[in-house]
């Protein structure tokens, strides 16, 4: 059972840990095992707010000592706080006694301790931060949203490849459509980067490449898995939550002053489209081990959600198929069979 569990960073969010807690109770109505769930952090603290919300339910409970806040430098903060509950986390799916880890906290502390200490798949040659929304009605997956801000064109070749895997086995798309974001379709067009990731990706027989697609392509459904540098990726994924939001607030506001009636239940399936909180978090893909990064402002149900979609990918068998996938090159088959 040990390597079925998610160690859960109860110390690390905006609204840790209470959010964390009440997550972790959630998880349970959506069919998750208390035994599958490692609450890390402050003991103390764990019990005393599960006896607050009225859970006796059987989670197990990693102490942690020091928390590193959202502000710090990950480095140092990695290196001073040897004791925190992201390290503790990591530690605990390094040591075999989880398989996978959910944090809400600082993003930049979880990518650096679950690749230094985890290790990449065999055959990876840089993690890469996937998420996934809805944009178009449909799952689309974006990376890299920030791990590797600097890549090669191979990089960008394998964060395809692993995209198409994990949009295979998580979202049952059998032949996942792969674009390279772009500035323009042609080939000939961006930085030499993308014209040499370009001439990787068509020359893929395993891939169903798509060829490049311009910004406002994300929502039409022409990929199912977008494929980016880290700077760029990071950028569009701020930019799409903060111009949705500003977008949303201006609506509901113009509707107010007309004296139009909306209903918020209809304003939460439009937020569904855009928040990737829908599925819990983000995918460190390319690492050992299940590495599910949230947001920092994640409330009690993207937490729940986050570890709803750690046991999914790590039942999935995606890190095993990403290796396998790899070294055969047929990503495009179904799934080694379990």
């Amino acid at each position: 059972m040990t390597a079925l569990r998610i160690a859960l960073d109860v110390m690390g969010g905006d609204a840790a840990p209470p959010a964390m807690l009440e997550g972790a109770v959630r998880a349970l109505e959506k069919g998750l095992a208390a035994e599958r769930v490692l609450l890390v952090g402050d003991e103390k603290i764990i019990r005393d707010g599960l006896a607050a919300l009225g859970c006796q339910a059987a989670f197990g409970v990693l102490h942690a000592s020091q928390t590193i806040g959202m502000g710090e430098s990950p480095s140092q903060a990695l290196r001073a706080k040897p004791d925190s509950s992201i390290a503790k986390c990591v530690g605990a799916v390094r040591e075999k006694h989880a398989g996978a880890l959910v944090s809400m906290g600082n993003t930049g502390a979880v990518v650096g301790a679950s690749t230094l200490l985890l290790g990449t798949l065999e055959g990876v040659r840089r993690p890469g931060i996937a998420v996934t929304l809805e944009l178009s009605g449909h799952p689309v997956t974006l990376l890299d949203m920030g791990a590797n801000i600097a890549p090669k064109p191979e990089h960008l070749l394998q964060y395809a490849e692993m995209g198409a895997i994990f949009m295979r086995d998580c979202f049952k798309v059998a032949a996942p459509r792969v674009g390279l974001l772009n500035i323009g379709e042609e080939s000939s067009k961006g930085t030499d980067l993308l014209k040499d990731a370009h001439a990787l990706l068509a020359e893929a027989a395993e891939l169903d490449f798509a060829g490049n697609i311009e910004g406002g392509d994300v929502f039409a459904n022409k990929a199912d898995v977008v494929v980016t540098d880290g700077f760029t990726g990071n950028v569009v994924l701020k930019l799409l939550e903060g111009f949705s939001g500003f977008m949303l607030e201006l609506v509901l506001s113009e509707l107010d002053a007309h004296g139009v009636k909306w209903s918020a239940h209809a304003v939460r399936n439009v937020k569904k489209h855009i928040d990737y909180a829908e599925y819990g978090g983000a995918l460190l893909l390319g690492v050992q081990g299940t590495v599910i990064v949230g947001h920092g402002r994640s409330d009690a149900g993207a937490v729940a959600n986050a570890l709803a979609f750690a046991a999914r990918a790590m039942d999935a068998r995606v890190n095993d198929h990403i290796v396998a996938g790899l070294a055969g090159g047929k990503l495009a088959q179904s799934p080694p069979s379990k």
